[in-house]
């Protein structure tokens, strides 16, 4: 059976609890907020296909892709909305088209990210851009299979490790399967994410000009991660929220700002929050599986500069010749591009995040403190109180 001995070894794609005959394995919620697998050793047959799927214990070969392009969606208005190029739109509509179905993360009613599955092109906008935060797979693995045993297309997106966690769950392959992930930096903390959308909006709720009373939580209308109204390469972290005043009118606000003066971003950015697997990721170096790898061409503008317009270019990578005939028939603008040149832009493709030196000290602020914004700050400071403090805890916390 899977036994977690050390939290770097599991990244939380939950193929272990969807393939359990016995329906013995849950997924549990630790201190910083990530998902781990806990066994009911009383009701487990021991029959091992937790172990067979896990991408920790059953790692692929390296692969090389067989073709790179710098991409671009023809459609304007569907590329700004997009975080890079808009290739994912393209590709899903053409399952959508064959009367297929899509998979990918989205928002819930609470602003948790989720994987679901969608059968309309007016579906796939909840999927559409970037999502920082690991996503709840829930039993996305099993209707898969369930769609691909119908003989219907399926398109299934998601990060690195839930592409390898899906293909050892399905233990074959099927050609009406298109997998497709994405140039992956790592997952942040759900639990950090949901401290910090509080902390905004019980910000926005105490603000006397939208919201009465004081300490009313303002309620979240939309979210993006990569907003590129200030461009695609300084995208903007933006949130739009509204309050009910005193009067009962809606007030709304627009909270904006450049992902490099955005505290969230740079917890991400800077490797703090993510999951402890992350920093040893069993699936780079194309080991996912996947048909097709989508990122930002960063970089681009030194590479093919007459293809740069900064309203965003996607990386796509293709290493399956099922993945290069979905290309192939997409209306988009592409350019040929070297592997190594496209690499340089974007490490994560083969390298691992860093791990911090202050990243435990992080999540233990994350649990003491009552808001994100006391956590990050305690954990950045340079003053000398800080800086004492975060070297004590890591000489007692090894």
């Amino acid at each position: 059976m899977i036994h977690i001995t050390e939290k770097f070894y599991c990244c939380g794609c939950m193929a272990c609890v969807s393939v359990c005959p016995k329906q013995c394995i849950k997924m549990i919620e630790d201190e910083e907020g990530f998902l781990y697998p806990e066994i009911d050793a009383s009701r487990c047959i021991d029959c091992k296909l937790c172990e067979k799927v896990c991408p920790e214990l059953c790692q692929k070969e390296e692969r090389s892709p067989l073709s790179v392009y710098a991409a671009k969606n023809k459609n304007e208005q569907i590329r700004l909305a997009s975080s890079s190029g808009g290739i994912f739109t393209l590709l899903a509509e053409k399952v959508i088209d064959e009367d297929g179905v899509v998979f990918g993360a989205r928002f819930n009613e609470k602003w948790d990210i989720v994987h679901d599955y969608k059968e309309t092109k007016e579906g796939l906008v909840a999927f559409r851009g970037s999502k920082y935060v690991q996503s709840y797979m829930g039993d996305c693995y099993q209707k898969v299979k369930s769609f691909l045993q119908q003989g219907r297309e399926v398109m299934f997106t998601g990060t690195p490790c839930q592409i390898a966690g899906l293909k050892n769950y399905l233990r074959k392959d099927y050609d009406n399967l298109l997998t497709v992930d994405v140039v992956c930096h790592g997952v942040p903390s759900p639990k950090v994410w949901r401290m910090y959308l509080d902390e905004i909006a019980c910000k926005v709720g105490k603000n006397t000009v939208l919201s009465h009373p004081m300490g009313k939580k303002a309620e979240i209308k939309s979210i993006d991660f990569r907003s590129k109204s200030t461009g695609w390469k300084k995208f903007s972290f933006a949130l739009t929220l509204s309050e009910a005043t005193a009067d009962g009118e809606k007030n709304s606000v627009l909270l904006s700002s450049i992902f490099t003066e955005n505290l969230y971003m740079n917890a991400f950015l800077s490797n703090l929050s993510l999951r402890p697997s992350c920093y040893a990721c069993p699936v780079k170096s194309g080991k996912s599986g996947s048909d097709i790898t989508l990122g930002d061409f960063w970089g681009i503008e030194k590479v093919l500069p007459e293809f740069d317009d900064n309203k965003g270019c996607s990386a796509v990578l293709v290493y399956t010749e099922k993945g290069e005939r979905y290309i192939a028939s997409l209306q988009i603008d592409t350019e040929k591009a070297d592997y190594e040149s496209m690499l340089v832009g974007n490490p994560n493709i083969e390298h691992s995040a860093f791990l911090p030196i202050n990243r435990n000290f992080f999540f233990h602020e994350v649990r003491k403190c009552k808001t994100f914004s006391v956590a990050w700050n305690n954990t950045i400071s340079n003053s000398l109180v800080k800086r004492i403090w975060r070297f004590i805890y890591r000489k007692f916390n090894r």
